[in-house]
């Protein structure tokens, strides 16, 4: 039984992680994601100081544990277009076009955090588990929609996909003075994986591309960190996630022929280099972030286009930069009210859209309210409530690698599009409750 609840709680973990920015989560927990994600100067709760800046958990000064539990949906629509051809295979000058909306549905999100600090010391310790990146999508095979024919109609059937990350870290701050902190974390992470079709494995002449079972991946890596509390309302902070470096996926196929095979997927998660800094001034606190995230040197997000054997490289996807903005009004007894905005760019150009199409989950545009409420002096709530939009719709060509010599590099289809958006919504509550109650003064 036990190892049944332990397994249960794992999978939890891991089921679903959908991407905000990127592929990568906006923030973890409530507060986190109602202040926009901002927490690097910031750290209004220990959720966010943990994943953002180790070295701000300093700033806590008693034993504090979090959970919290979000309920995420998406609702990603795909569109192409195609010319026809007439029985000679030439251009009638007609176009078919279709939409395919997804059909995941609604799916959990949970965070889970601990923090361990004195103020008589100079020792902070904290340990977490969030899920921190996903995508996943899930077109039906259409008849109406190009991009989602049947295989045997030169399209790719249903499209599903589904990529989840769980980092648990443990986490050591030392407070250098009343002011500097620094922080070390290291990361342990898991990652599931699994696509149908599977475009990173070889295609067959007669039946397509494959599906593959769930593959699975461990990685590592680590983040430092800096604050700074001026000790009358300025704060500001800085940290370097390294890129968490995994093993390869081992990719078990099987193809419309019920034939097999296998292949490796290298997908490692990217550096993240964040900056903030923060104001609080009397009932009211303010937190504004910017992260750079490095994709261009990360392994399955690096590399793009056709291999000789026609199965696909990687997504090349851009560096993005992030920015993240939140303030907290706590002027209402024991009922903070928080708003929180992000801002991402897109990592997917128009040339690397139709590569993308398992991976459409790209937010542009976030928003958040959120609040909450001190039932006494060690339990609290928390709620808040998230939008997200793609803003303007990604796309870019079809490509058919037959097509290479007339159309280099990667074989676009003349007078074809992919394209997709798509919004999202999620409500998460989390629950905070202190070790011990506060001293009194």
């Amino acid at each position: 039984m036990r190892n049944y609840l332990l397994k249960l709680l794992f999978s939890l973990f891991t089921m679903a992680a959908f991407s905000q920015a990127g592929h990568i989560m906006q923030g973890v927990g409530a507060v986190n994601m109602s202040m926009g994600g901002a927490a690097t100067g910031q750290p209004v709760d220990i959720s966010g100081a943990l994943h953002w800046n180790p070295a701000s958990i300093s700033s806590f000064d008693e034993n504090l544990a979090r959970f919290d539990i979000g309920l995420f949906f998406s609702s990603p629509e795909l569109s192409s277009t195609v010319p026809e051809f007439d029985s000679m295979g030439m251009p009638t000058g007609n176009f078919f076009s279709g939409i395919t909306k997804d059909d995941r549905g609604i799916s959990p999100l949970p965070n889970l955090a601990f923090v361990w600090a004195n103020p008589d010391s100079r020792h902070s310790f904290g340990a977490s588990a969030f899920g921190i990146s996903g995508f996943g999508v899930t077109f039906p095979e259409s008849m109406t929609n190009p991009i989602n024919f049947p295989q045997s109609m030169g399209g790719f059937g249903r499209v599903e996909s589904s990529y989840s990350l769980l980092q648990t870290s443990f986490t050591y701050a030392y407070a250098l003075s009343d002011k500097f902190s620094v922080g070390l974390q290291p990361n342990f992470d898991f990652a599931t994986l699994e696509l149908l079709p599977n475009p990173t494995a070889n295609p067959s002449p007669t039946a397509g591309y494959p599906s593959t079972d769930k593959s699975t991946a461990f990685g590592f890596g680590g983040q430092i960190g800096l604050f700074f509390d001026s000790g009358s309302g300025f704060k500001a902070g800085a940290s370097y996630k390294t890129t968490q470096s995994f093993g390869d996926f081992e990719l078990d196929n099987t193809y419309l022929d019920n034939s097999t095979g296998t292949n490796k997927l290298a997908l490692d998660y990217p550096a993240i280099l964040s900056a903030g800094v923060g104001y609080s001034k009397g009932v009211v606190d303010v937190a504004l972030d910017y992260r750079w995230v490095n994709y261009e040197n990360t392994d399955g997000f690096s590399t793009t286009g056709w291999t000789p054997t026609f199965s696909v490289a990687g997504f090349g996807w851009q560096d993005i930069s992030i920015i993240s903005a939140g303030i907290q009004y706590k002027g209402i007894d024991r009922l903070p009210l928080r708003l929180g905005y992000t801002y991402s760019s897109n990592p997917i150009s128009s040339e690397t859209a139709f590569f993308n199409i398992p991976a459409t989950a790209i937010i542009k545009n976030a928003f958040q309210i959120g609040l909450g409420y001190d039932i006494n002096d060690r339990w609290g709530i928390d709620g808040v409530f998230h939008y997200g939009t793609s803003g303007d719709a990604t796309s870019g060509p079809l490509y058919n690698p037959q097509f290479i010599g007339s159309f280099p590099p990667y074989g676009a289809i003349p007078g074809s599009e992919v394209s997709y958006d798509m919004t999202t919504s999620m409500i998460m509550v989390g629950v905070s409750y202190k070790l011990k109650a506060p001293s009194a003064n």
